[in-house]
């Protein structure tokens, strides 16, 4: 397993608070595909909500509008993510901040009924056991809503800078196949999955390379190069890039979305904690709905 860094993660993620909202644009779209499950879902009304991995605050400032008398509570590990979102809050019935990490949630067994994470799993070490933890803390017949980046996600920039040197510069995202399994070993059922695959595009590497860290996302994996990647190495990557280049005359950048809905057991199911295994199931037992973008 390739660990990543969660002081660097919260770190990144500090550094690009103040400006996130204007270059998130990718985020807020997976944010608003995530949110048209609830309008296929049963007319529930939920008392307590919980976004994990809130960012600036852009989503559970929606969910609050939804559902107004519902307690909404907005968490994230970047404390200047936090106080982005105080804008976004409110003064009148305003939704709750709090500081946690996604990994070890600071709220009781059973106490949320509605639990929503938006592109806030791809910066997790183990995703089965923070899936149980979303598991853990939502009621019984409680539903998951969630997204995560999948394994084409920025597989150009992978493939460019394997041809520079051999140490790793982007997060090892998650395979469908793998999302699913992990959903299932977390102890939730009926999960349904979705998919879309868009293709950003950039004038050349550093601009992309300057959104990556506009958006948090600079590599934080324990085995990234601590040093800088040096002017011959990033040529060899850019030269390597340039011949992706489009007909336009742009680079493209795939992002692939994997979306999920799914349900914690009901009230007296034997289930999964945190730090355990069961059997894997396969794929082909969870529906996927393939979209293209």
């Amino acid at each position: 397993m390739t660990l990543l860094d969660p002081l660097q993660i919260r770190r990144h993620f500090g550094q690009a608070a103040a400006g996130f909202d204007d270059v998130a644009v990718l985020a807020r779209e997976a944010g608003k595909r995530l949110f048209e499950s609830l309008d296929y879902l049963d007319d529930r009304q939920p008392e307590v909500i919980l976004e994990v991995g809130c960012g600036t605050g852009h989503n559970a400032a929606l969910l609050k509008k939804r559902w107004p008398r519902a307690r909404v509570i907005a968490l994230d590990s970047a404390l200047p993510m936090l106080r982005q979102a105080k804008a976004q809050a409110g003064w009148w019935k305003p939704f709750q901040r709090v500081a946690g990490d996604a990994a070890q949630l600071p709220l009781a067994d059973a106490s949320v009924d509605l639990l929503v994470s938006n592109l806030c799993l791809p910066f997790v070490n183990d995703l089965a056991d923070t899936l149980a933890g979303f598991r853990r803390v939502l009621k019984p017949d409680g539903l998951l809503l969630c997204s995560t980046y999948g394994s084409e996600t920025l597989g150009e920039l992978d493939y460019a800078f394997a041809q520079a040197d051999t140490l790793p510069h982007v997060h090892p995202f998650v395979p469908i196949a793998s999302f699913g399994d992990a959903l299932m070993r977390a102890g939730f059922r009926d999960p349904v999955i979705d998919r879309d695959v868009f293709t950003l595009t950039y004038p050349d590497l550093p601009a992309l390379m300057a959104e990556l860290r506009a958006l948090g996302y600079a590599n934080a994996r324990g085995d990234r190069r601590r040093t800088l990647t040096g002017r011959a190495r990033f040529a060899a990557a850019t030269r390597a890039y340039e011949a992706l280049r489009q007909a336009d005359g742009r680079l493209p950048s795939t992002w692939e979305v994997l979306y999920a809905h799914a349900w914690a057991p009901a009230a007296g199911t034997p289930i999964r904690q945190q730090g355990q295994d069961i059997a894997a199931v396969p794929l082909s037992a969870i529906p996927i709905r393939r979209r293209q973008s």
